[in-house]
């Protein structure tokens, strides 16, 4: 995502002479932002996204600096003709994979989710967790510049939510931006760079205290090469041992892009151990 996403003086109704579902919005989403959108049912949150991921247009304002963007909507429409291979399949020969390259995808995606063993069942047969594993790969299958996420977990399992988590981490530090919205309020709580509220049809950011999530934390030892600086390390805390060497300490679902992020910095740094943790580090050490 290389410019950002503006939306300017945005309104939105659905006939002429309706109500406004949103009105006089102002929002940017710059490359690498994790955004939440909060508000009580019937506020426009599904309309704010929906005009985010360019599925509806506005009724006033202008929205600019469209990225390539992937949405995974509340309602997926699970009754498709195909089975989840062959849907993601096809979704990735559109974005111009090769038939091939898209297949590895597809099967890459549904490992992850969990989706393995019905990859080849109709979609009409799914549960609706099963189905909502397809509509996260179909969204992630894209490598899209701006992600957004619709109540996107709703329905996962334990060890999808968790993988998910591990997706959104994994798109912010590449550079793309996510937007999401989720009934539980303690969802990548302490992550987001902004979270709004939607109500009465207008935006408005909320300023609260960053907490750490909670859960189980990995701590990661690390040295590093003569007179590196630790790379920016989102949600991770940090205690220097020795000059050079450090403790991190991150939740376990951001464990991977932590490790990714230091093995593949320039110098690199090198990994001296990993183990679990019992308790966070306290805040005032985070990196």
């Amino acid at each position: 995502m290389h410019r950002a996403l503006r939306l300017d003086n945005v309104g939105r109704r659905y006939n002429l002479r309706g109500p406004w579902v949103l009105r006089n919005v102002d929002l940017m989403i710059s490359p690498g932002d994790l955004v939440r959108v909060e508000g009580t049912n019937g506020t426009g949150k599904s309309t704010l996204l929906r005009l985010l991921a360019g599925i509806d247009a506005p009724t006033e304002g202008r929205i600019t600096g469209r990225p390539r963007t992937a949405y995974v909507p509340e309602r997926f429409p699970s009754a498709l003709p195909f089975t989840p291979a062959g849907y993601l399949t096809h979704l990735g020969a559109v974005h111009g994979l090769s038939r091939a390259a898209a297949a590895r995808a597809a099967d890459d995606w549904l490992h992850r989710f969990g989706a393995t063993p019905y990859a080849r069942t109709p979609m009409s047969q799914l549960s609706k967790g099963s189905s909502q594993k397809v509509a996260v790969a179909q969204a992630l299958l894209a490598d899209p510049e701006l992600l957004v996420l619709d109540e996107a977990w709703t329905g996962l399992d334990a060890a999808a939510r968790s993988e998910l988590e591990r997706a959104v981490a994994e798109r912010t530090a590449a550079g793309g931006a996510v937007v999401f919205v989720d009934h539980d309020p303690s969802r990548l709580a302490g992550v987001p760079d902004a979270t709004y509220a939607v109500r009465d049809g207008a935006l408005d950011r909320r300023t609260e205290q960053v907490t750490a999530p909670a859960g189980p934390h990995v701590v990661v030892e690390v040295q590093g090469p003569p007179g590196g600086r630790l790379p920016d390390l989102p949600l991770a805390s940090a205690r220097e041992t020795v000059p050079g060497a450090y403790r991190l300490t991150v939740p376990a679902s951001h464990s991977d892009v932590l490790l990714r992020t230091l093995l593949t910095a320039r110098p690199s740094w090198h990994v001296v151990s990993v183990a679990h943790a019992d308790l966070p580090l306290d805040q005032e050490d985070r990196a």
